[in-house]
């Protein structure tokens, strides 16, 4: 009986903690990381501040979980358009274009993962994911490269540059003072401008020929 019931407080425990990191990921997409607070967060998971500390040791390891929560989710939807089919520049455009709508679809939490201000705890998880999307490049330079379609050499460090100029061209358009210029009316880029560009400069940046649509 007492292994039964101790069963079941893991269980109550485990949902209990998914829903405070759900809370806390909505939190994130509505405000960014400066609206994950503690008192905040409990009032939303309708448990008392001082529960969170029994599955979250401290405000900056419940951000950094939330910040792997919802970027190993851009890490899956970018993979599986890398790795999907068509020749391997078409599928980088493709991917680019897939992860600037994304982050457009969800503006704040966009800019919240890539630029905004955040705990130690988080920006380690920052380095740690913007590690993994290089991770995809590579394996796709390296494709493209045995096929013909790239022509570049040292693949990392041209990984990490595509890295770099995606975060780069999206934390502008993504930024508060953009936002706030396309709610009241004045002239801004758009997704489409945003993500033609970023296409046609990755694609030159490893050589390769824009896809004819």
């Amino acid at each position: 009986m007492a292994y039964r019931t101790s069963v079941l407080r893991l269980d109550r425990d485990l949902a209990l903690r998914e829903r405070i990191l759900a809370c806390a990921l909505q939190r994130v997409s509505e405000g960014g990381f400066a609206a994950l607070t503690m008192q905040a967060l409990a009032e939303d998971a309708g448990i008392a501040t001082g529960s969170l500390y029994r599955h979250f040791r401290s405000k900056g390891e419940l951000a950094a979980e939330v910040f792997a929560t919802a970027s190993q989710g851009e890490v899956d939807a970018l993979a599986q358009t890398l790795r999907g089919p068509g020749s391997p520049a078409a599928r980088l455009a493709a991917g680019l274009q897939q992860f600037a709508a994304r982050a457009w679809h969800s503006r704040r939490l966009a800019f919240a993962l890539i630029a905004e201000p955040v705990d130690p705890e988080v920006d380690e998880q920052r380095l740690l994911y913007r590690e993994a999307y290089a991770e995809l490049f590579v394996e796709l330079l390296a494709e493209g490269v045995a096929l013909g379609v790239f022509r570049v050499q040292q693949l990392n460090l041209i990984a990490a540059c595509l890295v770099g100029a995606i975060a780069e061209s999206l934390v502008g358009p993504l930024s508060p003072p953009a936002r706030a210029a396309r709610e009241a009316g004045r002239q801004s880029l758009d997704l489409a401008e945003v993500s033609q560009s970023l296409i046609t400069f990755c694609l030159r940046a490893v050589g390769a020929e824009e896809p004819q649509s």
